[in-house]
């Protein structure tokens, strides 16, 4: 690669903010605008609101699962998920300690005193090994009965870099926990990335979870929602769980309304974000200077280290943006860069003319940096 191309030029204009902390930061398109506009409405709290009911419908059907409950957000999905499956004794949330539940959304459990959270070690595959599980199934064992009520997997797995958990391993993970009483639960923020990734239709990928949320304003591009997916009884737990945490919605078609759109017409594009992310990895991994590990790059995420010593994170993050890209810093030391449905071929590549501009010049010196959320 030519980096000297890469750089600015003088009577180059400055480029608009190249957005690239997350793919949260999409817009509604105007299919969803319209479709919003002229959404039949009712009150969802009375289960009357049509427009969230055929979403819940085809979202359950896609999924190849008997029910689903519109949420106003992931977390409030994931937290009413875990507050239907943990009933009576059975309380204890098995996930990995490098898991969004765990590492960014645990507070909420720390409010439901029936829950209680035991962290296992994630593999860099975004995997638990099924040793480790043994090993806690025995530890939570109380006689001749479990404590267990769930075991969370991620999948695409967000800190770890977007990868996306193999077929089998979740097969294999759905037999060890069903043959032991406990359910299979999947935050599936981004399954929809890792049906495109696998080329495999998103019902066969969660055929063995026994529930899971999805969301709709992250690579869909839907304004807001998440959506939980399951056996019927257990939504309708979901429901109140939700309720309770101060969810229940009324004229929630509107919301609804770009939902259905991004279900229908938003999940085969998922696949330019991919192809824009390895781009995005390939170009950057060839600079001085950085590193990538480009087996990550599964879905839409790109995950690097500033190894140049001149740069902290910090200080890479607020150079970029300072010339017009916006980076995300995504623990332990690493930067993380998501392509949207806001990113095109040519933004890409003014990516990585800045980037390319930062490694050059280093880092700016009153350049400030405010950290953000990573989901």
């Amino acid at each position: 690669m030519n980096f000297g191309a890469l750089l600015f030029h003088e009577d180059r204009e400055k480029p608009q903010m190249i957005e690239l902390r997350s793919d949260t930061f999409t817009m509604p398109t105007p299919e969803m605008l319209a479709a919003i506009v002229r959404a039949p409405l009712g009150n969802d709290g009375y289960r009357e609101d049509p427009t969230v009911r055929e979403l819940e419908e085809l979202a359950a059907a896609r999924m190849g699962k008997e029910a689903a409950c519109l949420m106003p957000s992931g977390t409030m999905a994931n937290l009413a998920s875990m507050m239907a499956h943990c009933i009576c004794d059975k309380n204890v949330v098995l996930l990995g300690d490098k898991s969004d539940i765990h590492i960014y959304e645990s507070g909420g459990a720390d409010l439901c005193p029936g829950i209680v959270f035991s962290a296992l070690d994630t593999q860099a595959d975004g995997t638990i090994r099924i040793g480790d599980l043994e090993r806690e199934f025995q530890k939570w064992r109380d006689g001749s009965s479990s404590k267990i009520a769930l075991l969370c997997l991620e999948n695409p797995h967000n800190l770890c870099g977007g990868v996306v958990l193999p077929r089998g391993y979740v097969r294999a993970v759905a037999d060890f926990v069903h043959s032991r009483g406990v359910k299979l639960y999947l935050d599936g923020a981004r399954i929809f990335n890792a049906a495109i990734a696998s080329k495999t239709d998103v019902a066969e990928i969660v055929k063995d979870v026994d529930s899971l949320q999805f969301c709709l304003s992250k690579g869909l591009a839907a304004p807001v929602g998440s959506v939980v997916v399951g056996e019927s009884q257990f939504v309708g737990r979901v429901r109140k769980s939700r309720k309770i945490l101060g969810g229940n919605m009324r004229q929630a078609g509107i919301i609804a309304a770009a939902g259905i759109v991004a279900l229908q017409r938003m999940v085969d594009r998922l696949e330019e974000d991919h192809i824009n992310a390895c781009r995005l990895a390939e170009g950057i991994s060839a600079m001085p200077g950085v590193q990538v590990d480009l087996s990550t790059v599964q879905t839409n995420t790109v995950v690097f280290r500033v190894v140049d010593e001149r740069f902290s994170c910090e200080s890479f993050i607020a150079s970029a943006r300072r010339y017009g890209l916006n980076l995300s810093e995504f623990r332990y030391g690493r930067i993380r860069a998501v392509v949207h449905h806001g990113t095109d071929a040519e933004q890409i590549q003014e990516a990585l003319r800045i980037t390319a501009q930062v490694l050059e010049e280093g880092p700016v010196e009153e350049a400030s940096y405010c950290a953000e959320s990573h989901a």
